[in-house]
């Protein structure tokens, strides 16, 4: 992104300033005053910045541009954070002049004066002339727009008019607002110098796949950076009536089920077993287990298997736009993996030598497990022949698990594309196998147990060594269930997935690299929690 290079110094208010409002930012003193400590005041408080554990040095204006209609005016300005460890972030943030005082303190970012009106400069977002002009300028998007702000709309965004809009609230990266109680309007706040992968799989799986279980795609905007870049801040979709999401109506179920213990009077150590990465059918699953977990659960994973299934199916049926067409494993895939993993693990490797004074009991075994087979686990890593490999590398959602999909009646919705925090944005981009996906929701059903008991071990009677025990065997089953139905769909519809072997090696892979990724935030944020992605890897390295 090109810069104006201007940074912020101190002066003095009270600020006024002659000019027009249209023409407010091609004053370099406004830059100066705008850019100075008050708006990193202001930003580092916000729920959607995400540089909160490094030190601020200053901000620069990396872009402007205005988003109008009519006569009403506002700047979206694209804010380029340094920071004192030698790194930078983009963000996106929108600006409205308003006199009104009745904007609550925290929202005002700068009182300034405009040609003699007293007011303050405030996050356009905090508006609502602003978010109507938003959705207006949407509503009435032209094809093939080819000005620096471009909207666009699908053909299902129509017959429509503003009548309403709040924050949707919740969010922490990412501003969403709700219109009419029937559209999503995201704004992007962490910004790329790329479309953002959640508009192009949203668009892609909803308007040329027809894919029914995401919320529908209706139209976004773009902006073309100084060099000519697509930079996506806004992606608008239809709002899906739910009953919350998928992470909370497991944890829900599960508690049924670990209660289930005593009131069933169960002994953990009679429950029978069944085979790692086995394919169950529901008949499949014993009698002892049903009576214990219940069927609810596992109809609802088999619908949960269906709709990734569909989801990988539709995102490996393309064979015109590139970005989306299937293609196979390759040496260039392989040094990039290796690369990306072996880097992380290092530093997961750093975190974990420097956190073991946190952990206790089982965490701090597991721990040590980890640092004396370290070798062991870096050979995993490394031990990835792509000549062996026959199945397809796709686009994939690639941060899949319980949160991200919305529960509604007895249907799974599944939705935010934006692919893993961590990594850049041409990485969220790579294909991957589709079992990347699986891996991860299969880390969530692991982490939906653990959290379960954690969060109930006062009210369960068993030992917290039986309620582990129990938990394992659940998560064997719901994996099995999941695979009978996702492996057969999949199948069913020809998407290359590998054999049987090939298909548990990229299993165990990807959800080794998922809980050594897991385990850098728990140790940095809870580590009575290190022990779950703990016992992940131990699972797959004892198997």
């Amino acid at each position: 992104m090109a810069k104006k290079d201007i940074k912020a110094t101190a002066l003095k208010p009270p600020y006024n300033f002659n000019d027009k409002w249209e023409e407010l930012l091609e004053n370099e003193e406004f830059i100066k005053v705008f850019l100075s400590d008050v708006l990193e005041t202001y930003i580092s408080k916000q729920r959607w910045y995400g540089g909160k554990a490094s030190k601020m040095k200053y901000i620069e204006l990396s872009e402007y541009f205005r988003i109008q209609q009519h006569d009403e005016m506002y700047y979206g300005l694209i804010l380029e954070v340094n920071f004192t460890e030698a790194f930078y972030q983009h963000y996106f943030l929108p600006i409205a002049f308003v006199s009104d005082e009745s904007f609550a303190q925290d929202d005002r970012i700068l009182p300034i004066s405009i040609q003699d009106q007293e007011g303050f400069i405030i996050d356009a977002i905090n508006l609502e002339a602003f978010r109507k002009v938003v959705f207006e300028r949407i509503l009435t998007a032209i094809p093939k727009d080819k000005s620096r702000v471009r909207y666009h709309k699908s053909e299902n965004f129509k017959d429509c008019t503003y009548e309403s809009s709040r924050y949707m609230g919740m969010e922490q990266s990412n501003t969403s607002i709700v219109y009419n109680e029937k559209y999503v309007l995201k704004f992007f706040r962490r910004i790329y110098a790329d479309r953002n992968p959640d508009y192009e799989m949203s668009r892609f799986l909803s308007d040329k796949k027809d894919f029914k279980n995401t919320p529908a795609y209706l139209g976004s905007i773009q902006i073309k950076d100084h060099e000519n870049v697509n930079i996506t801040i806004g992606l608008m979709q239809e709002m899906v009536e739910n009953q919350g999401d998928a992470w909370e109506y497991m944890l829900k179920e599960f508690h049924k089920v670990f209660s289930n213990l005593e009131y069933k009077n169960i002994h953990v150590k009679r429950l029978p077993k069944t085979e790692d990465f086995g394919r169950l059918q529901i008949t499949d699953v014993p009698p002892e287990i049903i009576d214990w977990v219940g069927l609810n659960v596992f109809t609802k994973i088999q619908t949960l298997a269906k709709r990734t299934a569909e989801m990988h199916i539709a995102l490996g049926s393309e064979f015109e736009d590139t970005a989306f067409t299937p293609t196979h494993f390759n040496g260039d895939y392989t040094v990039w993996l290796k690369n990306r993993l072996l880097y992380q693990f290092q530093n997961r490797l750093n975190t974990i030598e420097n956190s073991l004074h946190k952990l206790d009991g089982l965490a701090l075994e597991l721990a040590n497990e980890f640092l004396e087979r370290k070798n062991d686990i870096r050979k995993r890593f490394v031990n990835f022949d792509w000549t062996k490999l026959k199945g397809e590398r796709i686009r994939v959602h690639g941060d899949y698990h319980l949160g991200q999909v919305l529960v509604k009646d007895d249907d799974f919705y599944i939705l935010d594309f934006e692919g893993e925090p961590e990594s850049t944005i041409r990485d969220r981009k790579v294909k991957q196998p589709p079992l990347k996906d699986v891996a991860g929701l299969f880390r969530s059903f692991h982490y939906a147990i653990y959290a379960t008991i954690f969060n109930n071990v006062e009210l369960y009677k068993h030992s917290q060594d039986d309620l582990f025990a129990a938990g394992e065997i659940l998560y064997q089953y719901l994996k099995g269930v999941f695979l009978g139905t996702y492996v057969d769909k999949i199948q069913a519809a020809n998407l290359n997935i590998g054999y049987h072997q090939e298909r548990i090696f990229l299993l165990k892979y990807a959800m080794l690299e998922k809980a050594v990724y897991e385990l850098g935030y728990e140790l940095n944020s809870r580590p009575r929690w290190a022990v779950i992605p703990l016992k992940g890897i131990s699972n797959i390295i004892n198997d």
